[in-house]
């Protein structure tokens, strides 16, 4: 057979993803922050694309709330005879220094008594001072239209550096100590605790260890109480020292941490030289310690989390469920400018593409606004229940249920779900909170959600008393007489992932908070 180039015509299909079509998958899982970040990139960089405001209608409204006060109207806004007159009503009425005669009137019109109450002071009491008088134009709504921020004038908050850096002088006069003691601060974490290896630190300091440790000696004394320990035996012991409670019985106990998170305490009480009395009042004093010193102060700006869907009663006994508008991204696509500027012929390829663009954009945050409609309206038709009874009546839920009642892919179900969240009357929640898998039934009845199953086990544990700690064989009992059908294993799994101690440990605890509370 010999070998030949033949040219041949083929039909095919297929999809290709397009840049646009994969920055509109990027907008549907993008947060409310990192939303408002990628549209005021647009808006930079295309011309064509601007955030609404209202600060023309506030202008507007403002001077006409002015022209209303001082009795002058919109034509003599800018003439001079208008500020004549307005100057002349502010001289009259507030900045007037006649002396009775205008504090009789001002007392008649403001129902108060500017009179001079410190009569010592010999003359008269100017009632505006200039600094104020700038204060008060600045202010929203005057003359000057100049806003100010109530933020500014709020204090700042200290942080822990700031607080230790203000003590380090008082314990440290020597200059040689502080620039020791400032590599320890830097070395701080959100917490207090500092983990450095003091022979490295006096190397690279070119000092001594035994100043290196003096240095640290020193800084274990400043507020809060337990700051600079490098572990939490050695935090407790430090705030131990200063309350003068670090006796060697007090010592074993700090010493021996891992057997007091195990609840063995015939072993402490053995290790301590104490009865079970003194161990309690040991263990009373241990719970009033704060294991993060460092924990009470600011170390950034939290950030609300603002809510994508509110959901509230209706008139009609159901649910509506609306967009939050405060998250909504407002953007505007300005016609008018692109048609006065292709009108001369330049630039057209270029705005062509802006326009282009821009359509896209605000096509896009449309269409990502609906998805989310749509997507919460179905999980609230499913979970019904728990928004009118709680948590124990949350149903199973997955992706792929949502998905075909809204005839959705998975995957863009999954994209909305992410980083979303819910206000409820029941509270504030993720978007992927209701979706749990299905726990099956006793004898076929109605699945369960595995959120409200381990709710079921938290309630069952916490009422459960000292002398009748339930174990894992009976909490399936019980939940199986509840209609749950669960593994020991599940159940054992589950009440780890809460932080839920064994039984064992569990009924050591509570005995000794029992005894405590009897004491």
């Amino acid at each position: 057979m010999a070998l030949s180039a033949n040219l041949f015509l083929r039909q095919s299909q297929s999809l290709v993803m397009t840049p646009q079509l994969m920055q509109s998958i990027q907008l549907l899982q993008m947060t409310h922050f990192e939303l408002t970040q990628f549209i005021a990139q647009e808006v930079e960089k295309n011309p064509l694309l601007e955030f609404p405001s209202n600060d023309g209608e506030a202008s507007d409204e403002r001077a006409a709330i002015e022209d209303e006060q001082f009795g002058h109207s919109p034509e003599d806004a800018g003439s001079d005879d208008g500020a004549d007159n307005r100057a002349e009503a502010l001289s009259s009425d507030w900045y007037d220094t006649g002396g009775s005669e205008s504090t009789s009137r001002l007392n008649d019109e403001l129902d108060a008594n500017y009179t001079n109450v410190f009569p010592d002071d010999g003359g008269p009491q100017r009632l505006d001072a200039p600094e104020l008088v700038g204060q008060w134009k600045s202010m929203p709504g005057s003359a000057d239209g100049v806003d100010y921020d109530l933020d500014d004038f709020v204090a700042g908050q200290v942080s822990l550096r700031d607080h230790l850096a203000q003590q380090i002088p008082f314990v440290l006069p020597d200059m040689s100590d502080r620039l020791i003691a400032q590599n320890f601060v830097d070395q701080l974490d959100d917490a207090g605790y500092i983990q450095v290896d003091l022979g490295e630190t006096g190397e690279r300091l070119g000092t001594s260890l035994t100043q290196v440790e003096h240095v640290l000696a020193a800084l274990q004394t400043l507020d809060p109480p337990g700051v600079f320990a490098r572990s939490l035996a050695e935090c407790l012991a430090i705030q131990l020292r200063q309350k003068d409670r670090y006796d060697p019985a007090m010592q074993a106990l700090v010493e021996n941490l891992e057997l007091l998170a195990r609840r063995d305490f015939a072993t402490l009480k053995r290790l301590c030289g104490v009865d079970e009395e003194d161990l309690l009042d040991m263990l009373g004093e241990i719970r009033q310690l704060n294991p993060k010193p460092g924990s009470g102060f600011e170390t950034g700006v939290s950030e609300a989390i603002m809510p994508d869907v509110v959901v509230r009663p209706s008139s009609d006994g159901g649910w509506l469920v609306e967009l939050n508008p405060d998250t909504l991204p407002r953007v505007l696509v300005n016609q008018s400018y692109f048609s006065r500027v292709t009108r001369n012929g330049e630039d057209h390829a270029f705005l062509s593409e802006c326009l282009q663009s821009a359509n896209w954009l605000t096509r896009s945050l449309d269409q990502r606004a609906k998805t989310i409609m749509k997507v919460a309206s179905e999980i609230v038709r499913q979970q019904d229940a728990f928004l009118l009874h709680g948590v124990d009546h949350l149903r199973p839920l997955n992706l792929k249920t949502v998905a075909e009642a809204i005839k959705m892919h998975e995957s863009t179900v999954s994209r909305v779900t992410s980083n979303k969240y819910m206000l409820t009357p029941r509270g504030l929640f993720e978007l992927k909170y209701f979706f749990t898998v299905s726990i099956g039934a006793v004898e076929g009845g109605d699945s369960h959600s595995a959120e409200a199953v381990r709710h079921k086990i938290r309630t069952l544990i916490m009422q459960e008393s000292p002398d009748a700690v339930l174990s894992d064989d009976d909490i399936v009992d019980m939940l199986k007489k509840g209609g749950i059908d669960l593994a020991r294993r599940t159940v054992a799994k589950y009440r780890e992932a809460m932080n839920i101690a064994s039984s064992v440990q569990r009924r050591r605890e509570k005995r000794a908070l029992a005894k405590v509370a009897g004491f």
